[in-house]
């Protein structure tokens, strides 16, 4: 599943709900309980026990020492099988999520989803066992890729499985893992899941993400208001909410010793695959763009204040930065009532929008956004029992994809379409490749949908009249803070509670202090009194044992696809073609190769300060324009 890291930060209109659509998931199954999904389940089992009977023949042969045994052969036979069995893995997963994350308090929907985990506990320990006989013949390889040259592009898969295995438990402890995992750490995540998405002010009040929407209000008093009723909800719910996230960071402590992993940073980057140097690059420019970012929260507040547009009683006085509810407070004065900041879009003129640009960068991608609106791959209406957020995801069968977002009218709610769209045309560019190369790491994941984001934004602002030109600066800055200096934020967040939990469980207390702490490194004077110690409480991420360190892949995307718009205003039309290879390679190999194989190198902090450039410039104009406004 490809997450939208903006959770549920977005205004609510006055749209109704029955304007925007739900998703069909028919091509996919009819439901949980057809004959379909059914004989899908089942053909995943008979797909793991044609993998078992192939891993015990390799064992038998291994056990007895027979050098009959034809290690190539069985490798290319063991490859073929379990790329279906990855396929119906992928797409029951996708599937149980999908159906799940629309009620999340359907028991039926909660017990598929253990269902479909219990199986997966399987797969895993065959992947283990198939590691381990990798690890012991190795020296085999060269044979194999001679014999089976179909399967050249496996060998980074390859080397990097058997690398994979200095970081396994004995067969027996990550069975048991496995199994605990269920009722520990995906128990807490849901566990939080269902607090936050059933969270309401009252009996008929607001949901708590429809709070959260208010955001975007233009209203000073609302966005206050629903702040302040947001910290109240969650402060009611803090001592289960921080029982989960102490109980998730110290089990993923616990494996990850057991695992030889130093930290959990360590194990995140690994399955980035990037290193520490790229990281260390990145984190550098991103520390270095700070007094940048802070002028930009600077001249909003203070625009804020002078016209009156801010129900805090000191930010934007005497130096003082934004009030925390303020971040996402729309330019109100500057853009025309019926520019796209100012109107409540419809969802048919969001589509046709996002179909238009997608078109503009080239057919191919304009085809494939009709195509996904055209056969109701959005779920888009905002709903109580529903996620909030967005996210995209990819099924193997079929090769489909299937996007949930919460659309409210709002501009930025179009920029999230576009957004979720670039991860399916991602997946699409992975067409006719084996389910293995379905995998690719977070960092590059991000590069499609930030793209995406890019080709929408700048053609509003290369387009836009001097009135409108502050609230689209407003608007891409608020994002790109978020990616920058917010997700820096919530880095420094996550690496100090794991250096904490390793010394001792966590309160509420400990949560908001560290986040306190995070948010004064990072925002600064950016910040005003007015700040949000509860965000700990809000990230679905923190809240997930495969997803520490959910923050830099995005950095990495938004400079990454900065680098590559820079590129593609360059060359035209033809970096479409280029742009589509480089997608279709992302499972293929380590972040550095991939682009080093477009011309950069990102183990240079150079590289991601020339895309800093591109906000730097933005917030000159922005500073300009508050000023004079």
């Amino acid at each position: 599943m490809t997450v939208s890291y903006f959770s549920a930060l977005r205004y609510t209109g006055r749209m109704s709900n029955t304007t925007v659509p739900r998703w069909n998931l028919d091509s996919i199954f009819p439901s949980i309980f057809s004959d379909e999904y059914k004989q899908a389940v089942a053909d995943y089992a008979a797909g793991m026990d044609t993998l078992e009977s192939l891993l015990d023949t390799a064992k038998d042969f291994v056990r007895r020492h027979n050098d009959n045994f034809d290690f190539s052969a069985w490798l290319a036979t063991f490859l073929e099988a379990d790329d279906k069995v990855s396929a119906l893995s992928q797409t029951l997963s996708a599937y149980a999520y999908a159906v799940y994350s629309v009620d999340t308090t359907n028991t039926a929907s909660l017990n598929n989803i253990a269902k479909i985990e219990e199986m997966g506990l399987r797969a895993r320990q065959q992947d283990l066992a198939f590691k381990s006989i990798l690890l012991s013949h190795q020296k085999y390889l060269d044979e194999f890729f001679a014999r089976f040259p179909q399967f050249a592009d496996r060998r980074f898969l390859l080397q990097e499985a058997i690398a994979e295995t200095a970081h396994q438990m004995s067969s027996a402890e990550e069975r048991l893992a496995g199994e605990l995992q269920r009722t520990g750490g995906d128990a807490w995540g849901r566990l939080h899941e269902q607090i936050i998405s059933n969270l309401r002010d009252g009996a008929d009040g607001k949901t708590f993400n429809e709070l959260r929407n208010d955001a975007y209000s233009p209203d000073a008093e609302t966005r206050k208001a629903a702040y302040q009723k947001e910290i109240a909800l969650l402060r009611q719910h803090e001592i289960a909410l921080a029982a989960a996230l102490n109980n998730l960071k110290g089990e993923t402590i616990a494996l990850n010793k057991r695992r030889h992993w130093e930290n959990a940073l360590d194990r995140s980057l690994a399955s980035c695959r990037m290193s520490r140097q790229t990281l260390d690059a990145l984190v550098g420019a991103i520390e270095d763009s700070l007094p940048l970012w802070r002028n930009y929260f600077a001249a909003k507040a203070q625009f804020l204040r002078a016209r009156g547009q801010t129900a805090s009683k000191t930010a934007g006085a005497d130096g003082e930065g934004l009030a925390f509810y303020d971040l996402f407070a729309p330019m109100t004065g500057t853009a025309a009532p019926d520019s796209p900041l100012g109107k409540t879009w419809s969802f048919s003129e969001a589509r046709d929008y996002v179909i238009e640009r997608y078109r503009s960068f080239s057919a191919d991608m304009g085809d494939f956004a009709a195509h996904a609106f055209e056969a109701g791959w959005i779920d888009a209406e905002v709903r109580a029992g529903k996620v909030g957020g967005a996210y995209d995801e990819d099924f193997p069968r079929g090769h489909q994809s299937r996007i949930l977002s919460n659309f409210t009218g709002a501009f930025s709610d179009v920029v999230t379409l576009a957004h979720e769209l670039g991860h399916a045309y991602h997946f699409s560019c992975l067409k006719g490749k084996p389910a293995a190369f379905f995998s690719y790491p977070m960092t590059l994941a991000e590069t499609a949908s930030t793209f995406a984001e890019m080709i929408v934004k700048q053609d509003m602002l290369a387009k836009s009249t001097e009135a409108d030109a502050l609230s689209l600066l407003d608007a891409d800055l608020q994002d790109a803070s978020q990616v920058l200096v917010d997700i820096l934020c919530r880095f420094y967040f996550e690496r100090s509670v794991f250096a904490a939990r390793a010394e001792g469980e966590l309160s509420a207390d400990d949560f908001c202090r560290l986040m306190r702490a995070a948010q004064e490194q990072s925002y600064g004077a950016g910040l005003g009194a007015e700040r949000h110690e509860y965000m700990w409480a809000v990230k679905s991420h923190y809240y997930s044992t495969g997803l520490d360190f959910y923050n830099f892949p995005y950095a990495f995307g938004q400079l990454f696809a900065a680098g590559l718009f820079a590129r593609y205003q360059a060359e035209g039309a033809s970096f479409a073609r280029t742009y589509a290879a480089l997608l279709a390679d992302t499972g293929s190999m380590t972040c550095e190769d991939l682009c080093k194989k477009a011309g950069f190198d990102i183990t240079d902090k150079a590289f991601w300060q020339s895309g800093v450039a591109m906000y730097a410039r933005e917030v000159e104009s922005f500073v300009r324009l508050a000023k004079n406004g």
